[in-house]
């Protein structure tokens, strides 16, 4: 077994620099002599005992990570950022899929605590959240994403849903569509409270009545979204637009137009939410309102990571903005492959 000492006989250094390379410091090692230290580890094919180091810094360079549901693409795209700036800090990521259920959610928390993770980002399920008492009386850096909800010692990291709804609401009124109805989530969760607040100022601001438009609140999901476009679309009052609160669900409605013969964005225009990648390839493409992925999730590790160097920093409310990508579910020009910049290189 290749130890320290090996790679500090080999460089021709001190076990203490070669520590001091493998932990960052405390003391800063000569660039000749980092190098040196580097290509030994290198051929001696030495790794450091991960236990041992964890035992000795309090730290396992770990972060933990809980979503409701990593099949979908929203999650799965907010991963993969958390995945990257941690990993470039020297972090690797821990996941815990809830799929959903209270029950698997508090187990998955429960399993990142004993494995001492050295700090825990949280996207909590709809449910009661029994976790929450329980986290609570732990000192481990937290902080929840995508959500509120009354957890003390959290920073919370948000997306401006109010605003968004509202955005999308207004761009579908500026296309002359008056009978706006609304596929939102499950009720009892923010984003889904305040992505339809948005849609309801956006038509009261407009002098529409919002409770003559439909509303219906359903799982995110692309087969929930198909049923409920089915419902909203076969009756002859149907809505001549809809603002469906999440990608995946939209795809579900796009498929339900086609099946009933209602042309998208003809008959009925679409605005969706959230941006994910696969909304650039459905046909129409969808109009949506993009979350800023790289920003919730960087900005996410980052306070992270401060709050792991320094116990006292402060929570925050960290709230980041929308954008408007305008396709042709909506009646705006629909671009080759859903993005301009594909056809621009086709």
């Amino acid at each position: 077994m290749v130890t320290r000492r090996d790679v500090a006989r080999l460089a021709g250094t001190s076990e203490a620099l070669v520590s001091y390379v493998l932990n960052g410091g405390p003391r800063r090692v000569a660039p000749p002599t980092r190098e040196r230290i580097l290509a030994a580890i290198d051929q001696l094919g030495y790794r450091p005992n991960a236990v041992a180091r964890s035992l000795k810094t309090s730290r396992t360079m770990t972060i933990g990570l809980v979503v409701p549901d990593n099949s979908n693409p929203f999650f799965a795209e907010l991963a993969r950022v958390i995945e990257d700036v941690g990993f470039a800090s020297g972090y690797t990521m821990l996941l815990g899929n809830a799929m959903g259920d209270d029950a698997r959610e508090a187990a998955y928390i429960r399993t990142l605590l004993d494995r001492q993770v050295d700090g825990l980002i949280v996207v909590p399920a709809h449910g009661p959240r029994s976790w929450t008492t329980d986290l609570s009386e732990q000192a481990v850096p937290r902080l929840v994403l995508d959500r509120e909800l009354e957890l003390p010692g959290a920073t919370y990291v948000l997306t401006d849903n109010e605003d968004g709804g509202y955005q999308a609401t207004t761009h579908l009124l500026g296309h002359g569509r008056q009978r706006i109805g609304c596929i939102a989530g499950l009720e009892g969760i923010h984003p889904t409270a305040d992505r339809a607040a948005g849609w309801r100022r956006a038509l009261t601001d407009a002098g529409v009545d919002p409770a003559g438009c439909s509303l219906v609140h359903v799982p995110f999901g692309r087969a929930d979204g198909y049923r409920a476009g089915r419902r909203m679309l076969a009756g002859t009052q149907r809505p001549d637009a809809l603002f469906v609160a999440s990608d995946e669900q939209a795809i579900g409605v796009l498929r339900a137009a086609a099946e009933l013969g209602v042309r998208v964005p003809d008959d009925v225009a679409v605005c969706a939410f959230d941006g994910i990648d696969g909304s650039a390839y459905t046909v129409p493409a969808l109009t949506t309102m993009r979350q800023p992925f790289d920003e919730l999730g960087r900005s996410a590790v980052e306070w992270l990571l401060a709050k792991i160097a320094d116990p006292e920093l402060p929570t925050q409310r960290i709230t980041h903005t929308t954008t408007l990508v305008a396709r042709g579910s909506c009646g705006c020009p629909d671009p080759a492959g859903g993005d301009s910049t594909i056809g621009q290189r086709l």
